[in-house]
C-alpha cells in the first residue's frame, strides 16, 4: 500500500517538474514507498492516473493515513476532493516557493492543506500552516561537470567555441528580452561565443517571441543567438555541462532551479537579484548577481567572465562544491520526509 503519492499534473516540464522529479528519485532511493501520479518525470517510475491514485488511497500498514504531496492548484484541488468529499484516509502536503502573495483562489486552496513546506523564509511569510522551510535541492549525480566542456559543447551542435544560455519559458516575467538585448550588446566583442534561448513561448507570448527574433535579425546575429525551443528533460544535463555560463535575468522568480542545475554542472551564472539567486551566488564565488537589471549591465558581466578563463574556472569549481555541500536533493528529500513523519506521529 502506497504511503506517499507525488503528483505531477502539468504535461510540460517546468522548474516545478524538475524539483518534483529530483525529490521523488531521492525518496525512492531512501526506501520510501512513493508513487508518481499524473504525467511522467525523467528517471522516475511510470505514473498512475489521478483516478487510480484515489482508488489506491487506503490506510497504509502501520500508518494512520497516506500523504499526497502536491505542488500546483489542480493537484491541491483533486487532493481536497479525495480527502474531503471521497473521505479518503489521506493528508495533503503542499510545497510553496512563491515570494509574493497568492491570489484569492490559491490562498483558499493552500489554507486547506494539512502542512505546507516553504522553500525559503521569505516564501514562508506568504502561506499558512508552514511546518518546515526546506530549500529546493539538485541531483548532483544527474547534473555534473564534464571532463571536457569544449567537447560537450561541440557535440551539442550549436556552433561556435563557447556557449552561454538562458533556460525557461519565453515571456517577459522570465526576462527573455533582457537576455536577448544583453547578448546583442555583448556578442560583437566575444568572437566564438554562441548564445542560446532554451524554452518555448505559450500562445499568449508568441508575439513577444516574434519581436525577439526580429531584434536578433536586425542586429545581424541570427547565427549567434539561437532559439532552440523547448528541450526534452533528458537533454538538459548535457546542455548545462556544455555551456560556459548560464544567464538568468527574470523580473520575478519564486525560487529558480536553473542556476542550481548549472552550478551542479560546474557552470557559473549571471543573474538578476530574483528568486534565491543571491544565496546561490555565495557573495560572488559561484555566480554574479547584478545590482542593476539593465541589459548592458548583464552584457558587461558576461563579457568580464568569459574574458577571464582563470576566474571562470575558479567559480566553476566553487559552484560545483556549493551544489554538493549545500544544495543536494538528498537534503530536500530528507526535509520533506521529516514533515511526513511529523504528520504521521500526530495521527
Amino acid at each position: 500500500m502506497t504511503e506517499i503519492f507525488v503528483t505531477n499534473f502539468n504535461p510540460r516540464f517546468t522548474g516545478v517538474s524538475a524539483t518534483t522529479a529530483g525529490v521523488l528519485r531521492a525518496q525512492l532511493a531512501r526506501g520510501l514507498d512513493a508513487t508518481l501520479v499524473g504525467n511522467p518525470l525523467p528517471g522516475c517510475p511510470a505514473p498512475i492516473s489521478a483516478r487510480a491514485a484515489m482508488r489506491a488511497s487506503v490506510r497504509p500498514v502501520d500508518r494512520p493515513f497516506a500523504i499526497w504531496h502536491v505542488r500546483r492548484n489542480p493537484e491541491m484541488r483533486i487532493g481536497l476532493w479525495a480527502r474531503d468529499v471521497l473521505r479518503k484516509p489521506i493528508r495533503l502536503v503542499f510545497t510553496s516557493a512563491a515570494q509574493r502573495h497568492h491570489s484569492l483562489y490559491p490562498r483558499w486552496l493552500i489554507s486547506r492543506m494539512d502542512a505546507v513546506i516553504a522553500t525559503t523564509e521569505e516564501a514562508a511569510r506568504y502561506v499558512p500552516h508552514v511546518r518546515a522551510v526546506v530549500p529546493h535541492g539538485i541531483d548532483t549525480a544527474r547534473f555534473c561537470p564534464a571532463p571536457d566542456r569544449a567537447a560537450v559543447w561541440k557535440d551539442l551542435g550549436f556552433g561556435g567555441k563557447v556557449g552561454v544560455a538562458t533556460v525557461g519559458r519565453i515571456r517577459p516575467e522570465k526576462g527573455t528580452d533582457r537576455f536577448v538585448d544583453a547578448m546583442i550588446a555583448a556578442l560583437p566583442g566575444l568572437p566564438g561565443v554562441v548564445a542560446l534561448v532554451v524554452g518555448r513561448a505559450t500562445p499568449e507570448h508568441r508575439r513577444f517571441e516574434t519581436d525577439l527574433h526580429a531584434r536578433v535579425a536586425e542586429a545581424g546575429l541570427t547565427d549567434r543567438i539561437k532559439f532552440t525551443g523547448e528541450r526534452p528533460p533528458d537533454d538538459l544535463p548535457a546542455l548545462m555541462r556544455g555551456i560556459s555560463l548560464l544567464v538568468a535575468l527574470p523580473r520575478y522568480e519564486g525560487y529558480g532551479m536553473t542556476p542550481l542545475e548549472a552550478m551542479a554542472s560546474g557552470t557559473p551564472f549571471v543573474a538578476t537579484d530574483a528568486g534565491y539567486y543571491r544565496a546561490f551566488s555565495q557573495e560572488g564565488r559561484c555566480g554574479t548577481v547584478l545590482e542593476c537589471d539593465a541589459p548592458q549591465t548583464a552584457a558587461d558581466a558576461v563579457a568580464a567572465l568569459l574574458s577571464d578563463p582563470a576566474r571562470l574556472s575558479v567559480m566553476a569549481h566553487a559552484a560545483r562544491q556549493a551544489a554538493q555541500d549545500q544544495h543536494s536533493i538528498d537534503t530536500e528529500a530528507a526535509g520533506a520526509a521529516a514533515v511526513y513523519d511529523a504528520l504521521w506521529q500526530r495521527g
